[in-house]
């Protein structure tokens, strides 16, 4: 059995948790939104033609915000064929994924489904073939009370107060020459910049996300952040980040090791926003959004018939190992927390999702219990931990922990939540923890996700894939020890004693 020490000091601790890390991404793409999100003809549907199924396990993940409608989908999308009479709206070419758009889905739909998942926006407005202007209308209608042409056009489609939404992303990807208007760096940034003044004199109390690269592989990535920033950033408060791993290699161990890639990408755009700051004499912090992150490769060249509606696009049916690394990249957001303030699982339903549906229900992939866990245990302060485990090298990187940890203290509900992943495939790890400074805690509970098939699924009616509880953790003198299976993502929470 191998050994492990997880090294800690409750003086000594990240920052706070943003509940927004633990966020989601939907976009009209395949059965993301129609089918998933939103079915009238479902027996599932409710009086809005939402999915109630679906709601339900939102609220179990505990999404407390989602960005919408993209993505690739943004870029060429008028958000006015969205709103008004259903039969009135128009349908359209939809250029980013093949398909034909029919607008039964639009901004008002979306600000109702997210308070009925309780959920925040997050707006994309479109830089591709949109202009400032329109993004300017878009937060005057959804945000102005009344008064004006568009915020009275709202009031008479139904929606008497104001949508009030906070978060917007100034376009999606535009370093991407697969981007309906790609633009050079110094093209994207003036747009931004010039968008999000106007954006912000209607409404000031609304923050911005600006378009980093679309990922650490792009020839731009780094000169783009610079060139956004130094135009940008008095008026945008976050930059984004996307990256995607996949295991088309049946490479298990280097595929867990893509945890070190995304902790690495994390730290690069820390750096080179900071560098701005430094070079511009700011006391402004800007802070990072990785509003797209997930496993995909699965339904990479899966066909469909073009210009057809809602057809099954990027449908990924998740394995166990895939569950692994979604735990290992909530870990790296959490450890990361004071700078990441948003995080978004690309995408929620259907499409590489962690929640599946067909007409007769919903299932959750593996994917949806990392995510779970993390969201509903992982709020509170993270504690900067020091992780000293054995090592391997994998094919991109050396000097891979076979464990990814993260702690995450809540001193009100006086608890200590654990979360690690052990990626050695073959052995136990015996890990043990020094906690004495938190005098009378004691393992309320500890769970397990594990397998002895990493290519295990689940499906409609047989969700086999979830949790377990354990008793494989124990606290002795204040030294928590836990023994942990090979390939597993395990969560232990601590709580004091009265």
């Amino acid at each position: 059995m191998k050994k492990a020490r997880i090294i800690t000091d409750r003086h000594y601790i990240k920052g706070e948790v943003d509940k927004n890390i633990f966020g989601s991404f939907t976009e009209q793409l395949g059965r993301c939104i129609y089918e998933g999100i939103y079915e009238p003809d479902s027996k599932f549907a409710d009086e809005d033609g939402f999915r109630c199924d679906v709601i339900d396990l939102v609220r179990e993940l505990d999404v407390p915000i989602i960005r919408w409608p993209g993505g690739n989908f943004v870029s060429g999308y008028n958000w006015e064929d969205g709103i008004g009479p259903k039969e009135s709206r128009p349908a359209r070419l939809e250029l980013a994924w093949g398909v034909t758009e029919d607008n039964q889905f639009g901004i008002d739909e979306f600000a109702t489904w997210c308070k009925k998942v309780e959920a925040d926006p997050l707006v994309a407005v479109n830089l591709g073939t949109g202009t400032p202007e329109d993004a300017r209308r878009l937060v005057e209608y959804c945000n102005h009370p009344s008064g004006t042409a568009l915020s009275d056009l709202r009031i008479k489609h139904g929606y008497k107060e104001p949508h009030g939404i906070k978060y917007w992303c100034l376009g999606n990807e535009m370093d991407g020459p697969w981007q309906i208007g790609h633009k050079t760096a110094y093209e994207y940034a003036r747009v931004a910049n010039e968008t999000a003044k106007v954006m912000k004199w209607v409404d000031p109390s609304i923050k911005l996300v600006a378009c980093g690269s679309s990922g650490l592989w792009m020839k731009t990535f780094g000169e783009w952040e610079v060139t956004v920033l130094d135009e940008c950033y008095d008026n945008v408060d976050y930059i984004s980040l996307h990256t995607y791993y996949g295991n088309q290699a049946k490479d298990t161990p280097s595929f867990l090791a893509n945890t070190v890639g995304f902790n690495d990408f994390i730290k690069a755009v820390i750096s080179i926003c900071d560098y701005v700051k430094a070079k511009r004499h700011s006391r402004k912090d800007i802070m990072l959004s990785f509003d797209e992150w997930n496993v995909w490769y699965h339904s990479h060249n899966v066909h469909f018939e073009k210009w057809s509606k809602h057809p099954h696009q990027l449908e990924d049916h998740y394995n166990f190992e895939d569950a692994l690394l979604v735990g290992g990249m909530l870990i790296s957001l959490i450890n990361n927390c004071d700078r990441v303030k948003i995080g978004c699982l690309a995408q929620l339903i259907n499409v590489i999702a962690p929640i599946m549906t067909n007409k007769d229900g919903a299932f959750r992939q593996t994917t949806f219990w990392p995510f779970a866990q993390a969201s509903k245990y992982g709020r509170g302060t993270a504690l900067d931990l020091r992780i000293d485990c054995p090592k391997y090298d994998a094919k991109n990187y050396t000097d891979v922990p076979i464990l990814d940890a993260a702690a995450v203290a809540n001193d009100e509900k006086e608890t200590i939540s654990l979360f690690i992943v052990n990626k050695d495939l073959a052995e136990d790890v015996e890990v043990t923890c020094d906690l004495r400074q938190y005098e009378g805690y004691r393992v309320k509970e500890s769970t397990e996700l594990v397998s002895d098939d990493l290519l295990a699924t689940n499906w409609f009616n047989d969700e086999k894939l979830r949790p377990t509880k354990t008793d494989n953790a124990a606290i002795d003198g204040g030294i928590l020890t836990a023994v942990l299976k090979p390939a597993s993502w395990n969560v232990i929470i601590l709580k004091k004693q009265a």
